[in-house]
């Protein structure tokens, strides 16, 4: 079985169209959070995966649209959130709201978590890959993970800790978009980076009325 796997799109469709036409055949797609925040498209982006039924959880910037979250956002990811806030409509925003902050696929083999798994908040601690560990895994055989916009993946005796990058906000350094492609037969992840279409997220993220810098740090993936 085999299962693609994404994680904070940030209202990039633009990123997530060449994702989606780049993974190869999988047989589910998984989302570990934050599909709103900072680009201008949250509601396609919610609606791409809420059409495809992707099972996903919630990620900071989705709470912060829809409830509230214990983590403080900067003036440019505040705007990002209020964008998302004007435009979503109410069968977008019930979706986000609906998704939990965790959740258990493939006869729980695969957890799906936005932050820290053991953190309680979910949002306020930030792990890289040079800091996965078998301890952060539990009963699952593969824990995925997102938040900090860094694509990597370690594998332990006792499983695979993967994050597949950043769809929409890559911060690694490199600005293609991130995803992975989990084989659970063969308990192996394989990291992919895409090629899209920055120039046209810059132009949009301009005419939308949002902070320049959303756009020129996705040249520099930072």
């Amino acid at each position: 079985m085999k299962v693609g796997l994404v994680s904070d799109i940030h209202g990039n469709r633009v990123a997530l169209e060449a994702v989606l036409a780049d993974m190869p055949r999988v047989d589910e797609l998984y989302c570990a959070g934050d599909v709103v925040g900072y680009n201008p498209w949250p509601g396609d982006c919610v609606d791409e995966l809420r059409e495809r039924d992707v099972p996903t959880v919630m990620g900071n910037h989705d709470a912060a649209v829809v409830g509230e979250t214990p983590v403080r956002f900067n003036g440019m990811a505040k705007a990002g959130i209020d964008h998302a806030d004007r435009r979503l409509s109410e069968a977008q925003r019930e979706w986000l709201a609906g998704l939990p902050t965790e959740r258990h696929e493939c006869d729980g083999r695969v957890k799906l978590v936005h932050g820290h798994p053991d953190d309680p908040d979910r949002y306020t601690r930030y792990t890289y890959p040079d800091e996965f560990s078998p301890r952060l895994l539990g009963d699952e055989d593969v824990l995925v993970l997102g938040h900090t916009h860094t694509q990597g993946t370690r594998q332990f005796a006792a499983g695979i800790v993967v994050n597949p990058g950043s769809v929409g906000q890559p911060r690694d350094g490199d600005p293609r978009a991130g995803y992975a492609v989990l084989d659970l037969d063969a308990m192996t992840v394989d990291t992919h980076r895409v090629e899209y279409d920055i120039d046209a997220v810059q132009a949009a993220v301009e005419d939308a009325s949002l902070p320049k810098r959303i756009g020129t740090r996705l040249s520099r993936g930072q």
